[in-house]
């Protein structure tokens, strides 16, 4: 699945699975918006998922660990340590 395509499919799945309508985001999106997004026909800034992220009460992490590991545990597990891997050669930091 194309990441676009994955993104949308997370930003659905954790609304739904939050108990939040797409009119839940009034106060920092459209519900045409948000359809659109879902819909995968529009990509949103940094800023805005960070805005959708806060109303969905998850870190934008979370949202984008979603997107590219779908719900397979394992990936996450493994998406998850090359990040801390990753940071950690980028700060200088020895293995964590």
């Amino acid at each position: 699945m194309a990441a676009t395509d994955a993104l949308a499919t997370a930003i659905r799945t954790i609304r739904k699975a939050r108990g939040l309508s797409q009119e839940a985001f009034s106060d920092v999106s459209s519900r045409t918006y948000m359809s659109l997004l879902e819909r995968n026909l529009k990509n949103p800034t940094l800023h805005k998922l960070s805005e959708l992220c806060e109303v969905m009460e998850v870190h934008p992490l979370t949202l984008l660990t979603l997107a590219y590991a779908g719900d397979s545990t394992r990936e996450a597990e493994a998406l998850l340590a090359q990040v801390r891997q990753e940071l950690a050669s980028l700060l200088g930091h020895g293995a964590p």
